[in-house]
């Protein structure tokens, strides 16, 4: 039995995140178009960086998938 659903986020970002990380480093909530600007940048930051997070979990993190893909090879 999974504990997942396939459709399930696996992470999520939500504005009140935002918000919170705002206030801790800028001293202030971010305006409404700040926050498109951060989700733009969000993004755009992991979709091009997406391999390498991929990478560092399957390769790193879970180490008996590095061992089954060595072997694959």
């Amino acid at each position: 039995m999974n504990l997942f659903e396939n459709k399930e986020p696996v992470f999520s970002i939500t504005v009140e995140d935002l918000q919170i990380e705002a206030q801790e480093k800028i001293g202030r909530a971010l305006t409404d178009e700040e926050i498109l600007i951060a989700k733009k940048g969000l993004e755009s930051g992991i979709l091009t960086s997406i391999d390498i997070i991929y990478n560092t979990l399957f390769f790193v993190m879970i180490p008996e998938a590095a061992i089954n893909f060595k072997n694959f090879s």
